[in-house]
């Protein structure tokens, strides 16, 4: 299926029923008063996550969904039936924001939720409620609300663990086949990737994460140059990112460091947010060269790019705050198994962090607000 991660749609919710103006007739009733129902609710339009879907593609052909309006009121004291609701159902991942003010509507981020984005229009009253001692027979009722209507804009973020940046051609592809089931194409010229890939990195039988394969960037991406630039809102969900580098590329003439800094110069320039997540050096294609030759190429790149990579100090525990470096070949995996498995420390120690964060919230707000202030009696 061809993968879609945006779409334009407009949704409108359902008008309420009017209300009924109706007198109750029945043989030796001569005055029986009024008895007309309320109008029906028109249905409202929700947005539900979800994860057997994986792509915004049905919302690119359709793009208008309209609601039912609720019935109108009945005599004899009959309330009009509701509209059904409409559900949307979309990807875990998507964004929904407003087409004419930018406002954000819902982030649906787990599976199963739900979030309303046109509400229905009440019903209206029927001429029931409008009697009195001094007006027994109302011949007043109201009309039913109109349903809410507005442009969306529907965008969908990948969700991901680690996220793959990086030129075209830099093995990204490779790496994401090389450590889990995903089968993204390969092949030996730029582009070969036109749209995200997810793979599944499976550690044991309890552990396991979600790494993301964008199509490669190229220096002007920020701008809307080459494939990648479309794609890298998907980067901004994912907490680690891995930056690989072809430490032997075909064409002699590219430089890797010159081309590591243009990516990090594109990062900074699209979200400085993005700029700032951890970020990791995967230096790949060792296979290609001898021992001495990938020494020697990664010296001088580190030493070009001016980044430094102390040994991370891990013996109280994972150390979060040291950037890895890590020299792979994906094609025949030397190395990536470490990789793995350091990842896998890393996000189940930010897990532990965010868990421990999340307790120490919890308790200070479950703390007593309503304690006697003594300061005031201290200083006296």
């Amino acid at each position: 299926m061809k993968f879609i991660d945006e779409a334009k749609i407009e949704v409108s919710a359902g008008r309420g029923g009017n209300g009924a103006v109706s007198f109750r007739r029945e043989k030796f009733v001569p005055r029986g008063g009024p008895d007309g129902g309320d109008g029906g609710r028109g249905g409202s339009v929700y947005a539900v996550a979800d994860e057997n879907i994986n792509t915004l593609v049905e919302y690119r052909f359709v793009k208008r969904y309209q609601a039912k309006n609720g019935e109108k009121g009945h005599g004899s004291d009959r309330y009009g039936a509701g509209a059904d609701d409409i559900e949307l159902h979309m990807p875990v991942g998507t964004l929904i924001r407003d087409a004419d003010t930018d406002e954000t509507v819902a982030d649906l981020t787990r599976h199963g939720q739900k979030v309303c984005l046109a509400k229905g229009g009440k019903g209206g009253l029927g001429n029931i409620h409008f009697k009195s001692s001094v007006n027994r027979a109302p011949k007043q009722a109201t009309p039913g609300e109109e349903g809410e209507a507005r442009s969306l804009i529907l965008e969908l973020k990948v969700l991901a663990d680690v996220g793959l940046l990086g030129m075209p051609n830099a093995g990204k592809s490779t790496l994401i086949r090389a450590v889990s089931a995903a089968r993204p194409k390969v092949a030996d010229y730029p582009f070969t990737t036109l749209h995200p890939n997810l793979g599944v990195v499976r550690i044991d039988e309890n552990h396991s994460f979600v790494m993301a394969d964008i199509p490669g960037l190229i220096e002007g991406a920020a701008e809307g140059a080459g494939l990648g630039h479309r794609f890298l809102k998907h980067l901004s969900r994912t907490g680690l990112l891995l930056h690989v580098v072809d430490l032997a590329p075909f064409d002699e003439s590219v430089v890797p460091a010159e081309e590591a800094l243009a990516i990090i110069n594109e990062l900074r320039k699209y979200d400085e947010e993005l700029y700032g997540k951890p970020r990791w050096l995967v230096l790949n294609k060792l296979d290609m060269l001898t021992p001495e030759e990938a020494e020697t190429r990664a010296a001088e790149f580190l030493n070009a790019i001016g980044w430094d990579f102390p040994e991370p100090d891990d013996r109280f525990g994972f150390d979060m705050n040291t950037p890895r470096l890590f020299k792979i070949s994906a094609l025949t995996h030397e190395g990536t198994q470490d990789l793995v498995h350091q990842i896998s420390l890393y996000l189940s120690e930010k897990k532990r962090q965010e868990a421990q964060a999340a307790e120490t919230e919890a308790d200070n707000t479950a703390a007593p607000a309503s304690q006697t202030d003594t300061s005031v009696f201290k200083a006296e």
